[in-house]
């Protein structure tokens, strides 16, 4: 019996729904990137893109652990010389919470064109409603 690989044109993506309320922004992240990769199948084969689609609501509403709020910081670079800049998460998470979850499922995902592509697959809202209904999403649990 030889190893089953999947191919591209065998892919059948699902769409999930993840509510981030109440719960740590990496744990969710965590979920939603093994669900992009998809991870979570019995059929997963790593060099073919076989992820899911993800949608996460409550993304306002998701909690960091600790000191997180204070002590991390997301940093990026305009371009110019001297143009380092560092947005603290407390600023992150009150003004742009969709981004910070963004962030952290884009750093769980691998740095390849596969990796890439999973990333599109995401979507990402700070608030309950969502324009998905259409797709007919399954709840996933944590």
């Amino acid at each position: 019996m030889s190893t089953f690989m999947q191919k591209n044109e065998t892919v059948v993506r699902k769409w999930y729904i993840i509510d981030a309320a109440e719960k740590p922004l990496g744990r969710t992240a965590v979920a939603a990137a093994d669900l992009l990769r998809g991870k979570n199948d019995p059929t997963f084969t790593p060099h073919v893109d076989c992820g899911n689609f993800v949608i996460i609501i409550n993304a306002d509403k998701a909690v960091l652990t600790g000191r997180k709020l204070e002590q991390k910081y997301h940093y990026h670079h305009t371009g110019y010389i001297g143009g380092m800049k560092a947005v603290q998460y407390k600023t992150l998470m009150a003004t742009k919470p969709e981004r910070a979850m963004e962030l952290a499922v884009k750093g769980m995902l691998p740095a390849t064109t596969l990796g890439r592509k999973a990333f599109t697959r995401l979507k990402v809202y700070a608030g309950a409603a969502h324009k998905h209904e259409a797709q007919k999403p399954e709840a996933y649990e944590l």
